[in-house]
């Protein structure tokens, strides 16, 4: 190993996760910086390592770097998180700016993030998606956050509290009760669920008990979609109307290609319809 720092991911929940690669640099490298030392040492004892930990938060980080710009040099240095991917909503940015700009050695050992893990388990599309960090945590500062994320034209993926979960769903749920929304909760964890559905569904749904307010929270929110997008998935009920009379008379093509003259609609999404109406027949 060179010296330098590791950013290394732990898990999110379940200390399985772990990589082995993660584990080796831990027990190889001289120090570790971490968020809360206590909560480290739960992951640290169960892998039986022994090192000096330094407590790294927002408000100390200057200081921690100034204390440890000589050790970054000649020593070997591990970064984590409580839990997670380090940086991602945690302290270790300005660590990492200072690596670089004075041409200390930085890598990264990959592994279990909470985001990537309640996008894969959404069920919403994410080949487009924004992470905007924690909710805020004032009814209108929530209530901004919602006009925001309604106009997003990406997947939107957030952290949210316990305490601000169900007052998110209330609200969410008045503004857009048919946007498609997955509530995360517990990943990777005993208790882990996934509440998928419209935003009035999850929010009916999560209000049924007082213990699913209970836990860690990561909540992805279906993009807008936009009236082009709209056009070209959402028939009218006339236009559907008229498919189903066509197709008693005329074959499949011909039915698309008549309603492609009369409404001025894509060949696509006619025949998509009229498929799943023949096939309904």
């Amino acid at each position: 190993m060179k010296n330098g720092l590791y950013i290394i991911a732990t898990p999110i929940g379940n200390l399985e996760d772990i990589s082995s690669r993660a584990i080796k640099t831990l027990k190889d490298c001289d120090i570790i910086i971490c968020e809360n030392p206590k909560h480290s040492l739960k992951l640290l004892s169960k892998l039986d390592i022994k090192k000096k930990l330094i407590s790294l938060h927002d408000y100390n980080e200057e200081i921690v770097i100034k204390k440890i710009k000589d050790d970054l040099k000649l020593k070997k240095l591990s970064l984590i998180s409580d839990a997670g991917s380090p940086l991602i909503s945690d302290p270790g940015y300005k660590l990492v700016r200072f690596c670089n700009k004075n041409n200390i050695y930085v890598t990264v050992i990959p592994g279990p993030s909470s985001v990537t893990s309640a996008l894969q388990i959404s069920s919403i599309p994410i080949n487009k998606f924004t992470f905007h960090g924690f909710a805020p945590k004032t009814k209108n500062g929530v209530e901004d956050f919602i006009s925001t994320i309604k106009q997003s034209t990406s997947t939107s993926v957030f952290f949210i509290s316990s305490h601000k979960i169900l007052l998110f769903l209330e609200l969410f749920s008045k503004k857009l009760k048919n946007r498609k929304i997955a509530v995360c909760k517990e990943l990777t964890k005993i208790n882990e669920r996934v509440f998928v559905g419209s935003s009035i569904e999850v929010y009916n749904e999560f209000r049924q008990s007082s213990k699913n307010s209970l836990g860690e929270f990561v909540v992805v929110v279906e993009e807008k979609i936009s009236d082009r997008k709209k056009t070209q998935y959402e028939l009218s009920p006339d236009i559907i109307n008229i498919i189903n009379k066509l197709l008693e008379k005329f074959t499949l093509t011909d039915t698309v290609e008549i309603v492609h003259k009369i409404g001025k609609i894509g060949k696509k999404e006619i025949y998509k319809k009229a498929l799943d109406i023949k096939n309904e027949k």
